[in-house]
């Protein structure tokens, strides 16, 4: 395999194999493969000079989860003292705080919980949305919906629909990890299988509703397994209806170990560089040529290994993250607020754009409050 080859390929957003993958980012110098995946996005261009962002919070309807994921400090067993569900009077303060603080997009997730079914989580959208009729629902994933199928023994497009119909928006790529069933039955037993997964989000796509999709690496998977797992999410991406717009990003993000039972027991250890992880943006960015958003993980590497980012592929800079719960509880520590985020933006070299979900350009809320956070 010749590295001047893939060079010329890879700009003319030909599909390349998972070897020819392997290899690029195992031999290319870290400079060259940040500048093919820069001219990608400028050949796209994907807001031009403009980097997009987002307020939301992240919600989390339970605690309780029988999916047993190994990478995962936040969640309960049924049973447990500390295990909670999430009521409605919560969900209003919650979103009306998100409303001070410019938000207008709710992420809700949670456990695996082994009796909350589909009418539980129709009845608490229509709930949410009888409150707030203009906050959009990002919320549960396909791990979710597998299991609301499986407890009520629905299909995948009637439970997406049912939700849809009580105010579902958008589907995030939660849960995917990494769509290879070797590294899923070690790290998270309980949870779907790749092909599961991947069949919630063609389900998804034939609804219209659109998605996202994830990758959480860095643990024990190889690197062609990585590879794996973006062909499979671009041959979901290749199959979507053309009237669906499908995955809108894909958002890669580095295993996080603080005290977690994959470590403990696997020897698991989060050991990705922050050069290894801009290799990944960029390879995201030149592997996945029919997915216009690549995100960078500022929650997972920092603030400057985001920003480098952004010259190697990657056009957005996700979410403030009102609140975290999941990922900041295995050690996940960085913070922004709506100023700090677009002051990173800048620092760039870049111009900050707030979006929406869909994408879509949008002003600051003139009344806006800044949310007090530590760091």
């Amino acid at each position: 395999m010749i590295l001047s080859h893939l060079y010329h390929k890879a700009p003319r957003l030909e599909f390349l194999s998972v070897d020819e993958g392997v290899y690029l980012f195992e031999n290319a110098p870290t400079p060259e493969l940040m500048e093919i995946a820069n001219t990608i996005r400028k050949r796209k261009k994907l807001h031009n000079n403009k980097v997009t962002w987002i307020i939301d919070r992240n919600v989390n309807t339970t605690n309780i989860c029988v999916a047993n994921c190994k990478f995962c400090n936040f969640y309960r067993i049924p049973g447990h003292a500390e295990g909670y569900i999430t009521d409605k009077e919560t969900y209003r303060k919650k979103i009306e705080e998100t409303i001070r603080y410019g938000g207008e997009q709710l992420l809700l997730q949670g456990g695996h919980h082994p009796e909350l079914g589909l009418d539980f989580y129709v009845k608490t959208f229509k709930e949410i949305k009888e409150m707030f009729p203009q906050i959009k629902l990002h919320s549960l994933g396909p791990p979710e919906i597998h299991h609301i199928a499986t407890l009520g023994n629905y299909s995948y497009e009637y439970v997406l629909t049912e939700l849809k119909e009580a105010g579902l928006d958008s589907l995030p790529g939660a849960g995917a990890e990494i769509l290879v069933d070797r590294v899923r039955k070690i790290i998270s037993t309980g949870k779907c299988l790749s092909d599961e997964w991947l069949d919630v989000m063609r389900a998804a796509h034939k609804l219209n509703l659109t998605t996202s999709a994830t990758m959480m690496f860095g643990h024990i998977e190889t690197i062609e397994e990585r590879f794996l797992h973006l062909e499979k999410i671009r041959q979901v991406q290749s199959e979507k209806p053309k009237d669906a717009k499908g995955f809108l990003a894909f958002i890669p993000w580095t295993f996080q170990d603080v005290d977690t039972i994959l470590k403990k027991i696997r020897r698991a250890k989060n050991d990705t560089t922050p050069d290894e992880y801009i290799r990944m943006i960029a390879m995201s960015r030149i592997f996945l040529p029919n997915i216009e958003n690549i995100q960078a993980s500022w929650l997972t590497v920092g603030k400057q290994v985001a920003q480098i980012c952004l010259h190697a592929g990657a056009n957005d800079f996700g979410s403030i993250m009102i609140e975290e719960n999941v990922v900041s509880a295995a050690g996940a520590p960085h913070r922004f607020t709506y100023k700090t985020i677009q002051e990173a933006i800048k620092e760039a070299g870049f111009t900050p754009q707030l979006r929406n979900q869909q994408y879509e350009d949008r002003g600051i809320p003139e009344l806006i409050e800044e949310q007090l956070i530590d760091y």
